[in-house]
């Protein structure tokens, strides 16, 4: 008789037997999950915190790179503001330009003989080449500054300059001498250009003596500081309103009957129309005026054939200021300029002519070129 055979048993596990079976509904089912969830939770906070302590270290090295980087910074600052203690002046010319302004005051209008420091307006390493052969020119304020070096270097270039001045006498004569020592013809013309009448008379004249006017020069200005607008009176408004945009307006409008295709009106702006100047407001709403007035004449004459521009100076050494301000103001006139130092008239006189002859702009009209020693004035 054959005996059974009996199955061998099923080996299970050590992983399920240690898992004992638990029957549904009893305590322990219930109680199961609830342990699974305590060890899930258990690892999800030891991730966390693992991941917690990561992210803190990471944004410590990144707070230590930051001040690292500050530091480094303010080392630079500290060193930039001993070098700005001791600003070096820049000489960029053919020649070394004075750095430092005598501290003095003059009288309204302002003469250039009277100056301790003339202005120089020579330009010696400036060479003419005929730029301006044959052309006739007139330049308001041409009694000194910018004006006269303006003359001097168009007579260089081949032009006749009439010298438009307010009362300035003997500064006008010595523009005249260095004109005519150019080979170029001057004539002098005192008088207001805020008056339409005088700039139509003026205007007539130089045209009989000449045979016609080619070049307008809009340089005449006034200028007087006040620090505070409601201590503006009416009187030094108008003073300078009436002048400086008045007359450029006044000036143009007398000359445009007498200027043919090919020629040109330069005015003189003004980094202050640009950037303005808290203690001039009514002279820099002025400049900013003759920006704006020099791009819509402009437009309005480009069929004509008539270029309109102007250069903006930036600090430079004229009457126009010891004429405004206090000496010790003046003696640091310039010196918070990119350059360190206030331009000399020759420095910008180049830009009057490159505007004004036909060689050189004739596809520029409407342009406000700034000559301030560098971006900010």
């Amino acid at each position: 008789m054959a005996t059974a055979k009996t199955a061998p048993a099923k080996k299970v596990p050590a992983r399920q037997k240690a898992t004992p079976k638990v029957r549904k509904g009893t305590r322990a089912a219930a109680a199961a999950p609830a342990d699974a969830e305590g060890t899930a939770r258990k690892r999800v906070v030891k991730t966390a915190t693992r991941k917690t302590a990561a992210t803190d270290e990471r944004g410590a090295r990144v707070a230590a790179r930051q001040r690292r980087l500050q530091d480094q910074e303010k080392a630079k600052d500290a060193r930039a503001s001993k070098k700005a203690a001791k600003k070096k002046v820049t000489q960029a010319g053919t020649r070394k330009q004075p750095e430092k302004m005598p501290a003095q005051s003059i009288a309204k209008p302002g003469h250039e003989h009277a100056l301790d420091l003339a202005p120089r307006f020579l330009a010696p390493h400036y060479a003419g080449s005929g730029k301006l052969k044959g052309l006739r020119a007139i330049v308001t304020g041409g009694d000194s500054g910018i004006g006269r070096a303006v003359a001097v270097l168009y007579a260089r270039e081949g032009a006749d300059v009439a010298v438009l001045h307010l009362d300035e006498h003997e500064d006008a004569d010595v523009t005249r001498q260095h004109v005519e020592r150019e080979g170029g013809r001057c004539i002098v013309i005192a008088g207001d250009v805020r008056d339409p009448r005088f700039c139509n008379r003026a205007v007539k004249q130089v045209a009989k003596a000449f045979g016609g006017i080619d070049i307008l020069v809009n340089n005449a200005a006034f200028q007087l500081h006040c620090h505070r607008l409601e201590d503006l009176d009416d009187a030094h408004l108008q003073e300078t309103l009436q002048t400086n945009i008045g007359g450029y307006i006044q000036m143009a409008r007398a000359v445009l009957p007498y200027l043919g295709e090919g020629a040109s009106i330069v005015n003189s702006g003004s980094e202050t129309g640009l950037f303005g100047s808290k203690s001039l407001i009514d002279y820099s709403a002025t400049k900013g005026a003759i920006h704006a007035f020099t791009k819509a004449l402009a437009s309005q004459l480009l069929p004509r054939g008539i270029r309109v521009n102007c250069v903006a100076p930036g600090p430079v050494w004229t009457p126009l200021n010891p004429a405004d301000k206090a000496a010790p103001d003046v003696g640091e006139f310039g010196q918070d300029s990119d350059m360190g130092r206030a331009a000399q008239p020759e420095e910008l006189s180049p830009a009057y002519v490159f505007l004004a002859a036909p060689s050189c702009s004739s596809y520029i009209s409407g342009a406000i070129l700034p000559v301030m020693g560098g971006p900010r004035g």
